[in-house]
C-alpha cells in the first residue's frame, strides 16, 4: 500500500509541479518528478526539523505570519 500511495501522491506533486514551471511533460515523467521532489522534501524538511528542532518551528512561524501580512496588504491594504 506504501507504494501505491507514494505513486498516487508522486503523481498529483509532480502534476502541480510541472504545471507551475509550465512544463510539458509525459504521465511517466511527472510521477517520477513528484516522487523524487517528494523524496527530497521530505529528507530535506526531517533534516531541518532534527537540526533545527524549535528554531524550525519558530522560523515557520515567522514565514507564515509574513506570508500572511504579505496577503493581507496585497487583498485588504488598499
Amino acid at each position: 500500500m506504501p507504494i501505491i500511495a507514494l505513486i498516487i501522491i508522486g503523481a498529483a506533486a509532480g502534476f502541480l509541479a510541472t504545471r507551475l514551471m509550465r512544463l510539458n511533460t509525459d504521465i511517466i515523467t511527472t510521477v517520477c518528478i513528484g516522487m523524487a521532489g517528494a523524496l527530497i522534501g521530505g529528507l530535506v524538511l526531517r533534516f531541518l526539523l532534527t537540526v533545527m528542532g524549535f528554531m524550525a518551528g519558530f522560523i515557520g512561524a515567522v514565514l507564515g505570519a509574513l506570508l500572511l501580512i504579505w496577503l493581507w496588504q496585497r487583498y485588504f491594504g488598499k
